[in-house]
């Protein structure tokens, strides 16, 4: 998120991009194997209560999704939703999604399991829009994540426990959906599904040529400068 830091800052934002719990190292805790949705969001939910006022949240894929959560939860002023994972409920759109979710269970047991990075996966299927110059440096800064949060998200019908659930009509801010029209992981048809759970508090744009990782590939400047100009016409 560096570079969209540095372009929010410079237009006159205060910006803090905290790490998710286990996340700010790069030897992984066994404690992230069990860490779920819920503890994230609690943390999240903890920062947000200390600020002085209600901030814009900004989310990346599984990020887009607690964002969702929080906004449930506590007041914000808008959420940008970069790539957004989504809340329990919506279904799938794509045989790609399926596909990921169902191969999740070739590794049994883990939903209780450290997941470490897989470099064939994301640079197929996260980092395959960027130069290839760059694919390493960007994977090199990868960190492990949690089995049972990675459960939660892509297989949500099996959490009987709904840690992914967002009560939609809580959410009264304004919401922007931005999403590449080549991501596999959460593609453009499953976001306007989750866009349509808030009516008309969400606006939900594709960005052409883009994959997944909107925060860094090719065209992110743009997206930083459309999320800006956004907020402008929200007079935030």
């Amino acid at each position: 998120m560096d570079g969209l830091k540095e372009r929010f800052e410079a237009a006159g934002y205060a910006v803090t991009a905290p790490p998710l719990r286990f996340h700010d190292e790069k030897r992984s805790s066994p404690a992230l194997a069990t860490t779920g949705l819920a503890d994230y969001a609690a943390d999240l939910e903890d920062e947000i209560r200390a600020l002085k006022a209600p901030p814009i949240l900004v989310g990346h894929s599984m990020g887009g999704l607690l964002a969702q959560m929080l906004a449930a939860r506590v007041k914000v002023a808008a959420l940008i939703l970069l790539a957004p994972s989504p809340p329990w409920g919506v279904a799938p759109t794509t045989l790609f999604e399926i596909g990921a979710a169902h191969a999740m269970h070739l590794q049994p047991g883990h939903w209780n399991q450290v997941l470490e990075p897989n470099r064939d996966v994301a640079l197929a299927h996260s980092l395959d829009r960027l130069p290839r110059d760059k694919r390493d440096e960007v994977y090199g800064r990868f960190v492990a994540e949690s089995g049972r949060a990675m459960f939660e998200v892509m297989n949500w019908a099996l959490d009987f426990n709904q840690s992914s659930a967002v009560d939609a009509k809580s959410v009264t801010a304004p919401m922007l959906f931005l999403t590449g029209s080549e991501d596999k992981i959460n593609p453009p048809s499953t976001v306007e599904n989750i866009a349509k759970l808030y009516g008309d508090r969400a606006t939900a744009e594709v960005l052409d040529g883009m994959g997944h990782w909107l925060i860094g590939e090719p065209g992110w400047e743009k997206l930083a400068q459309r999320a800006l100009d956004w907020l402008k016409a929200q007079r935030l």
